[in-house]
């Protein structure tokens, strides 16, 4: 999965495409460097982030994913917020991506209505909201916990007629976590992988920074996330979300060619209903 922001103030690309065009061709990089899904947000969730109004981040994204489902790509809208979905999948985009885990009766009122599509949702643990979640998250048992969350998630979901094989899971790096949270989480992703097929994304975030014991730049972490979309996929995730497409697409390539063949294995999950 390919991350193309077209916000201001994400984290790591932020105002680096601050046109419809210098996105859609950014999309068309992807494609060449074998992107199997590009991830669309118009608004930051990086720690602190501020709240932007419905009708701006609508602004932001219209045009681009107009543009970009034109190239016969799959799709995802990163949004939390119900109106922007509803737009979204009458554009005709293939997946939700809600780093809020559908938690509003707004979102939940959603999925009723997405019953008999087929479009795919991808459900993300968050402790608290961008604004604070970084604000000394606590946990007893993190794994347990967001394990919990997201088995409560997932069987809500299909209570509201949306079936197993139509979900991914995220545990949600970097969101209420601290770096040791996300080592635990990091090493259980076989565990979590039982609940639904896991997307993980860490490319550039924190955690690579401090594990290297290095103040870098977002943009300077390319060889840590690297190991942690190989680790992540290795351990059973589905899907990684990445900032860098072509070079984690060869890595993976080398890796196989290598005799490297457990990788993104996810777990078999039942199809159900």
């Amino acid at each position: 999965m390919g991350i193309l922001n077209v916000t201001p103030d994400s984290f790591s690309d932020g105002g680096t495409l601050g046109t419809c065009d210098l996105a859609v061709k950014r999309a068309e990089g992807m494609i060449s460097d074998g992107v199997d899904i590009i991830d669309l947000g118009g608004e930051s969730t990086r720690p602190g982030a501020e709240k932007i109004p419905l009708e701006e981040e609508w602004r932001r994204v219209e045009e681009v994913l107009a543009k970009i489902l034109e190239l016969k790509i799959p799709v995802s809208i990163d949004t939390m917020k119900p109106e922007i979905m509803i737009r979204a999948v009458e554009m005709g985009v293939d997946l939700i991506n809600d780093v809020s885990g559908f938690r509003s009766k707004e979102a939940l009122d959603f999925l009723k209505a997405m019953k008999k599509s087929r479009i795919g949702f991808c459900i993300m643990h968050m402790q608290g909201n961008p604004q604070n979640m970084q604000d000394s998250p606590r946990y007893g048992d993190v794994v347990s916990e967001v394990e919990f969350f997201l088995q409560r998630k997932v069987e809500e979901f299909r209570n509201s007629g949306i079936s197993k094989d139509r979900i991914l899971i995220d545990p949600g790096f970097g969101f209420g976590k601290t770096s040791q949270h996300n080592l635990s989480l990091l090493k259980e992703i076989p565990r979590l992988s039982k609940v639904c097929p896991l997307l993980v994304g860490l490319s550039r975030k924190r955690i690579i920074s401090e594990l290297c014991k290095r103040n870098s730049k977002p943009t300077d972490r390319l060889g840590g996330s690297l190991a942690m979309a190989l680790w992540s996929a290795m351990q059973g995730a589905s899907v990684v979300r990445v900032h860098d497409v072509k070079e984690t697409k060869e890595m993976i390539t080398v890796y196989k060619a290598l005799g490297g063949d457990n990788i993104f294995s996810g777990v078999d999950n039942e199809k159900q209903t």
